[in-house]
């Protein structure tokens, strides 16, 4: 799995964008801002649509916070906008599909059995990895959690457990 400090890898996949085009999209892309980019093991399934549906109604807190929100399964893009307009309902950020799983595999996210674990990584504008969270398949994440993170990253400063926005920052000693 990619760690704290890792570059984020050059990768290229399609995508579902939330207009429902379905165009290529380059990590690189995103170098110069801070990118949020989390992992779903298939899509139709009952878990993933709690966290996607969390992520997109969080989709503008990240937006304005100064960060590109990035979801990834090894379905397609073709599948993910199915799956938009048959069950899941809108979507406000673009929807990687890691049919290769060159994605799930460069980020070290894929398990034996081809999917990927409920993974999130945030990446600083320099493209360096700020931050890895990775659950078991049966379980989600909390999308305001994941806001929090990168929030206190953002800020530079040494933040206690709990710490939210417009909190005082723990002192250096």
């Amino acid at each position: 799995m990619i760690s704290i400090g890792d570059t984020l890898p050059e990768l290229t996949c399609e995508a579902y964008w939330p207009d429902g085009r379905i165009e290529p999209v380059s990590l690189s892309r995103y170098r110069g801002k801070w990118l949020v980019l989390f992992f779903w093991p298939l899509d139709f399934t009952f878990v993933c649509p709690t966290e996607i549906r969390a992520y997109s109604d969080l989709s503008h807190d990240f937006d304005i916070s100064g960060a590109v929100l990035l979801g990834a399964s090894v379905d397609s893009a073709h599948a993910h906008r199915a799956w938009v307009r048959h069950g899941l309902g809108t979507v406000r950020f673009p929807m990687l599909g890691d049919v290769s799983h060159a994605m799930a595999q460069g980020f070290g996210v894929l398990t034996p059995s081809g999917v990927a674990v409920r993974a999130t990584f945030i990446i600083n504008p320099e493209g360096q990895v700020m931050s890895v969270a990775a659950n078991d398949l049966n379980v989600g994440r909390s999308a305001n959690e994941t806001l929090r993170l990168l929030h206190a990253l953002q800020s530079g400063e040494l933040t206690a457990c709990e710490w939210q926005p417009g909190q005082t920052f723990v002192a250096a000693a």
